[in-house]
């Protein structure tokens, strides 16, 4: 099976696990999934493996810990050691394609807003490619580093028995705050200089849309 069946099969799998189970082999299974330098092809058919051999294990009464050890961490650091490693190539069209995703988003909200405000006022559509530029950078180093954070964060709460979802969650919202309050001072105090050109509501909007279409396009090829 490819990576897609395999992650579909193991989602159903997992469901016949016990509650204890079912928390260390998760653990384990997003520790490993984390690793973005690894084969996905390889890690989803060792994780099928582990889960195979855990229900077979769960069937005549033993835990995961009896099948893996006290420590699943130093399990999982053992496999990831054994797995082939992905070309970096790979991790570079994921972040690509969040980044795709956003900006093609914000182009359609922005060519509905400037619609709606064109029917009562008017709207200035000119756009300076210099300012632009700057801030879709601005926006990408955000984005990367919110998506780094995020990973980060998981990792280092894996494998504890006492999560604090609600601080890993206001961890995140002052990260997203802190990255919007940058993109909006860049936005304000960007001075707009070099060439510009006028960028119409309906112009957004297709642009969105079509880039948009591209990224849900891609992503269902390469699954």
């Amino acid at each position: 099976m490819n990576a897609k069946k395999l992650i579909e099969e193991n989602n159903r799998k997992r469901e016949l696990l016990t509650p204890e189970n079912e928390a260390y082999y998760s653990d384990m299974l997003v520790y490993i999934r984390l690793q973005m330098s690894l084969s996905e092809q390889q890690s989803e058919e060792v994780l099928m493996e582990l889960l195979d051999h855990l229900l077979e294990g769960q069937g005549e009464g033993k835990t995961a810990k009896d099948i893996f050890g006290e420590d699943p961490k130093a399990f999982a650091d053992e496999i990831i050691e054994q797995l082939p490693k992905e070309k970096k190539r790979a991790v570079i069209p994921f972040v690509a394609g969040i980044v795709a995703n956003i900006v093609s988003w914000v182009l359609i909200i922005r060519g509905i807003l400037f619609f709606v405000l064109s029917q009562f006022t008017k709207v200035r559509i000119e756009v300076y490619m210099i300012k632009t530029v700057v801030v879709a950078f601005v926006i990408a180093c955000f984005v990367s580093f919110t998506i780094w954070f995020i990973f980060r964060l998981i990792k280092n709460t894996l494998f504890k028995e006492n999560k604090n979802q609600k601080m890993d969650m206001i961890k995140v919202g002052i990260v997203g705050a802190g990255g919007m309050v940058v993109v909006i001072i860049a936005t304000r105090f960007i001075p707009e200089v070099g060439p510009s050109f006028n960028f119409t509501w309906l112009a957004s909007l297709i642009a969105g849309g079509v880039l948009w279409l591209v990224v849900f396009t891609t992503k269902k090829i390469w699954r």
